[in-house]
């Protein structure tokens, strides 16, 4: 592993620790505005500020637009995009039948699948440390979450297709940086997530209260951050690798959960959460 390589790796581990952060501050809004509004309206109006904000960068310079909107691969980007407010769409969904942890519980599969698919799809080498490291997460997860005790219904099978819709947007987006930029991919992804809520959305619109707009705003804010610092992460280090530190999304968010919605805090959410950051750790020094 070369300088270069070490010092991208580092960046990478950064930008995905916040993006996991960001995310998770946006989950939890999701979660409290779904509650009063209908999911598909909440996530328009956010698809149509994330458009809108970066359309407007992408404005500030001539011919930069064009730039941005620049691919060889429209269908690559188009799909990434579909997937994203596919998987957005269906975790929000998901906070208002099954809570926050309990989704995210269910959506911790999903590094497992990158993993798994980042060998086949982008050609990525997956030693045997890399598999350690993330089943030692999702054992952190378990601990932390036990699933096992959960009744499976029709409702706890949506954080699955969120998984894999999640999974899919994760392994394009690497896959699409070989290619293009950041900022080309997080254009097309808000471009076509507005897009499609544009054609859905306003069949199920609702006015918005004046008093729930700031927070609306916020959870715009988070999610322009986390998925700018995921799409970028991606561009400079391996899918594969970062995928432990994914986890930390679900610690983010049970730490959201407890303070906020007043979920039970108990000594396996430490327990949990101490293996899922070693699992990170013990990732970032172990070099293939």
């Amino acid at each position: 592993m070369t300088v270069s390589m070490i010092s991208n790796y580092g960046k990478g581990i950064t930008f995905i620790l916040f993006a996991t952060f960001f995310l998770a501050l946006m989950d939890g809004l999701s979660r409290h505005l779904a509650q009063n509004y209908n999911v598909l309206v909440i996530n328009m109006i956010r698809a149509w500020f994330f458009a809108f904000i970066v359309i407007g960068l992408a404005l500030r310079k001539k011919g930069r637009l064009r730039e941005v909107l620049s691919t060889p691969q429209p269908l690559l980007q188009v799909t990434r995009g579909i997937l994203l407010i596919t998987a957005i769409c269906s975790g929000v969904y998901s906070f208002t039948k099954l809570g926050l942890v309990l989704t995210h519980s269910l959506m911790a599969c999903y590094p497992l699948i990158v993993v798994s698919l980042s060998g086949p799809i982008l050609n990525e080498k997956i030693g045997r440390s890399k598999w350690l490291a993330v089943l030692a997460g999702f054992f952190g997860v378990l601990i932390i979450l036990n699933p096992f005790s959960i009744n499976l219904t029709f409702a706890s099978l949506i954080p699955i297709l969120t998984a894999i819709s999640f999974s899919l947007y994760t392994i394009l987006t690497r896959k699409a940086s070989i290619k293009d930029g950041a900022e080309t991919s997080f254009f097309w992804a808000s471009l076509i997530s507005g897009a499609v809520m544009s054609i859905i959305g306003p069949f199920y619109y609702e006015p918005i209260f004046f008093s729930d707009w700031d927070l609306l705003f916020f959870l715009c804010c988070a999610g322009i951050a986390g998925h700018f610092l995921l799409t970028k992460a991606y561009e400079i280090a391996e899918a594969s690798s970062l995928q432990p530190f994914t986890y930390f999304q679900l610690l983010f968010a049970s730490i959201i959960g407890v303070a906020i919605f007043e979920d039970t805090l108990s000594i396996s959410i430490f327990a949990g959460g101490i293996i899922i950051i070693l699992s990170g750790i013990f990732v970032s020094w172990k070099k293939e």
